[in-house]
């Protein structure tokens, strides 16, 4: 029978809440030819795009339902949820998901969760995927179809970026995997993760379908190439669900624009420069070039860092940025024009890999 399923399933316990994202789809899911590795071409169904409603239910740790509501999805199938945490004392410690419109009259298990819990002290580190885990290529036409049709594992790791995770999760850092990879990349994204004993399921992928639709995606053409956009609103994403952590490690390349997203992000942390102030300087900028409706958007999602900013103690920012050998010293001397950018630029540590 064909039937819904998650795509993607993220839920975080953190500041007296549970954050829900998630996609339902009902594409087929991709067949596994025994232990061989997925290659991204096999889950292009994802493209495809409906609404769905689902019901969530919150279960206390005996089992007994305290929490149910439904939810719309948004035309691409995705949520955005917040639900409370504690229910009049009672702790939610599992979630079931239904879809409840595929069928008339049918509800259907989509699967049970157990929420991640962000412990305090929280110590998060958010990882770029593409040129810092794995040294992939989308230069040329020949690139972006030998990418499609091969498995992660055909390209180059990059031991040292993937040394600095694994350390960093050692000691206990929840890991968070921010990649401009589609989002129809998830099957083997987590086939190399798992092959890499990385165990993460905290994946934030670029939803394509948002970039070719013509009514009301959020993303554009020109932000298949400029990041700018997507991952600054994405790290706000991860903070917003998180909360602001009292540790936090942010790694990428110098191949784009991460040394100047990150320090953006680290002005806000540590110096305590006004969101606002930020975000109206920064949106003029060649990594960015912004429409109305992104512009729109992501000033909400700042007024919200605004607020658990100003009640949150001050963060200890790290931020690697990985080269290889051809683009070290460029990335090293590279300025920035803005004063609040440039002025940290030292903090930002360039290793070879």
């Amino acid at each position: 029978m064909k039937r819904p399923y998650l795509v993607n399933f993220m839920s975080i316990k953190s500041m007296g809440q549970i954050s829900i994202k998630t996609t339902v789809t009902d594409s087929t899911k991709p067949e596994k030819d025994g232990l061989k590795a997925t290659s991204p071409i096999q889950s292009i169904g994802f493209m495809k795009s409906s609404e769905y409603r689902v019901k969530i239910v919150g279960l206390d740790k005996d089992q007994n339902e305290i929490f149910i509501r439904e939810y719309e999805s948004d035309s691409y199938g995705c949520f955005d949820i917040k639900i409370p945490a504690n229910l009049s004392g009672l702790e939610i410690e599992a979630l079931q998901i239904y879809e409840v419109s595929y069928y008339s009259g049918l509800q259907l298990l989509l699967g049970t969760f157990l929420p991640l819990t962000i412990e305090e002290p929280k110590k998060i580190i958010i990882c770029d995927f593409d040129k810092t885990l794995v040294d992939t290529k989308f230069s040329t036409v020949k690139d972006v179809y030998f990418s499609l049709s091969t498995p992660l594992t055909e390209f180059p790791n990059i031991e040292g970026s993937i040394d600095l995770l694994r350390q960093h999760m050692d000691d206990n850092f929840q890991p968070f995997i921010l990649s401009a990879s589609p989002h129809f990349y998830e099957n083997a994204l987590r086939d190399w993760f798992y092959q890499n004993q990385i165990y993460t399921d905290n994946i934030f992928l670029k939803d394509y379908r948002k970039i070719f639709s013509f009514g009301d995606g959020v993303l554009k053409i020109k932000d298949m190439k400029n990041q700018g956009f997507y991952k600054l609103n994405q790290l706000v994403n991860i903070l917003l669900m998180t909360g602001i952590p009292k540790e936090l490690v942010l790694v990428g390349d110098g191949f784009e624009s991460d040394p100047f997203i990150y320090l953006c992000l680290y002005s806000i942390l540590v110096d305590r420069q006004d969101p606002w102030m930020l975000w109206n300087k920064v949106k003029k900028e060649k990594a960015f070039k912004l429409t109305n409706k992104q512009n729109s958007q992501f000033l909400s999602k700042f007024y919200q860092l605004s607020e658990i900013t100003k009640k949150s103690q001050q963060s200890d920012v790290k931020i690697f940025i990985r080269c290889n050998s051809v683009i070290l010293d460029k990335a090293k001397s590279k300025s920035f024009k803005l004063n609040f950018v440039e002025k940290n630029k030292d903090k930002v540590k360039y290793y070879l890999a």
